[in-house]
């Protein structure tokens, strides 16, 4: 690698970062939003939008201006490829937290009157997967990235419990329908942000690798 490649990724990774971070807040406001009740941190969520929005466009152009002036050699062009894939998981999970702090706004039109711990834990499992997501990316930690994949198979049992729930609720409480839907709503919500955590940690064992196991997870530990 030339030291105009590695200083031009430097950037590109610290804009990454950067992003990371931000998103991982918008998160964190979205679930606090739902479990405390809180107007002010759906409102952060939708503060932040823009600012992802806008480095993930940065990112992408940058990492575009490499590939045309660089001509990076395989291993290089893995890495930048890679760095693309997960500018774009980031801004979705980011549109994941919008769709979670617009629910949380819609639940607050009513007195709360329904409760589900399960949907609380799949919002901690979720938070802890987002972390050790970037954590894996940031340090190259292939352990850390194989955890992630595993937990996405405890956050759709939890997933299942929690419609299992809603659907009970439902059925015994009609007028409980309207809640009962957005809480299904918020879960779908959630494991769509475990699939991009999942995207961003299949990313980090290809870029450390070569390996993709995108449709073979049993690999992991090879």
């Amino acid at each position: 690698m030339t030291k105009q490649f590695d200083k031009e990724m430097a950037e590109v990774n610290a804009l990454l970062l950067k992003m990371a971070a931000l998103v991982e807040e918008m998160i964190e406001s979205a679930i606090n939003s739902l479990f405390e009740r809180s107007k002010d941190s759906a409102l952060e969520v939708y503060n932040k939008e823009g600012k992802v929005n806008a480095l993930q466009v940065q990112i992408d152009e940058k990492c575009i201006n490499i590939l045309a002036l660089q001509q990076p050699a395989a291993i290089d062009l893995r890495m930048i490829m890679s760095v693309m894939k997960i500018n774009s998981d980031l801004e979705r999970m980011g549109d994941q937290a919008i769709n979670i702090a617009g629910s949380s706004l819609e639940l607050l039109k009513d007195k709360p009157v329904i409760i589900i711990s399960d949907l609380k834990k799949m919002g901690i499992s979720i938070k802890l997967m987002v972390r050790q997501s970037i954590e894996s990316f940031i340090t190259s930690d292939l352990e850390k990235a194989k955890m992630v994949l595993l937990e996405e198979k405890e956050v759709d049992l939890i997933k299942g419990k929690i419609l299992q729930e809603l659907l009970k609720v439902m059925a015994d409480s009609p007028w409980l329908i309207k809640p009962s839907l957005v809480f299904i709503l918020v879960s779908r919500n959630l494991e769509r942000i475990a699939d991009h955590t999942t995207n961003i940690a299949e990313d980090v064992i290809f870029i450390v690798t070569g390996r993709d196991i995108r449709h073979h997870i049993q690999d992991i530990n090879k």
